[in-house]
């Protein structure tokens, strides 16, 4: 891997996370792109090491609210008392899910033909969530969010772990579905996002084999996360902005348009 195709890598990685058209799809098939001569568990670890640039970028733009939040977890009279809460709980699945289907991510799924079909289903899945949420009519807003509600968005962000599905795109769209009005979902999906990629990056990091490789490799690890991390930032603002005045449709017609051309692409 070269210095430039890190910078890349780790640029897709930042905008791609929080856009909803799915980070791990769009890190496989660029790796294959750009013709990266790695194994699958070599471009894995070096997916994994990029969300540290992501969770930064997370960390900084909603420190206020982290902060908010870690102190409310102990103090019942804290107003975010309960959303705070709700974020642990909807951490649960993902952090089970992960778990169990540790090996499948580093291998089996890391198949453009899975990325393209998963883009695809999960495209029509936005479009569906989309007119659905327009007919109703009471929205949840971040600070009244349900169990219900949490519970929804967590088990849709356990799916996550199957390239091509998009954690935010999973997760806002079942917030969608659950009631939460676009920006509540979009918001509750980026907090949600914090405690998984910290430990999903913990467990893959923090080994002898690959602090190794890390070590090794330093400069393609800094300046690919050094550029997740900027890109991350830019995504984040853009996206919150966006979804205030628009829907998902564009990033569901992008996601079905890519996928189709993936697979015939493959066919031929």
């Amino acid at each position: 891997m070269t210095v430039i195709q890190a910078i890349i890598l780790g640029i897709v990685q930042g905008l791609t996370e929080f856009i909803p058209v799915s980070s791990s799809g769009h890190l496989i098939l660029f790796h294959q792109w750009l013709g990266v001569n790695e194994t699958a568990q070599a471009s894995f670890l070096f997916d994994m090491a990029l969300n540290i640039g992501t969770l930064s970028a997370l960390l900084i733009y909603f420190r206020k609210e982290i902060f908010v939040l870690a102190k409310a977890v102990f103090n019942k009279q804290a107003k975010q008392y309960k959303l705070a809460w709700l974020l642990i709980m909807a951490t649960v699945p993902a952090a089970i899910f992960g778990y169990l289907l540790k090996d499948s991510a580093e291998s089996t799924f890391r198949s453009s033909s899975l990325v393209a079909t998963m883009l695809i289903i999960m495209g029509f899945v936005m479009l569906f969530s989309e007119r659905y949420a327009k007919h109703l009519k009471n929205k949840s807003d971040l600070e009244s969010v349900t169990n219900k509600q949490a519970l929804a968005i967590g088990l849709a962000q356990a799916m996550a772990i199957i390239p091509g599905v998009s954690r935010s795109g999973a997760t806002i769209t079942t917030g969608l579905f659950a009631g939460m009005d676009r920006v509540a979902a979009t918001r509750f999906s980026f907090l949600l996002g914090i405690p998984i990629m910290f430990g999903a990056i913990a467990d893959t990091l923090l080994t002898k084999s690959a602090l190794g490789t890390i070590n090794s490799q330093t400069t393609l690890f800094f300046v690919g996360i050094a550029s997740a991390f900027v890109s991350g930032i830019i995504a984040i603002k853009f996206l919150l902005k966006f979804l205030a005045r628009h829907t998902l449709d564009i990033f569901a017609y992008y996601r079905i348009l890519l996928g189709v051309a993936i697979l015939i692409i493959a066919m031929t």
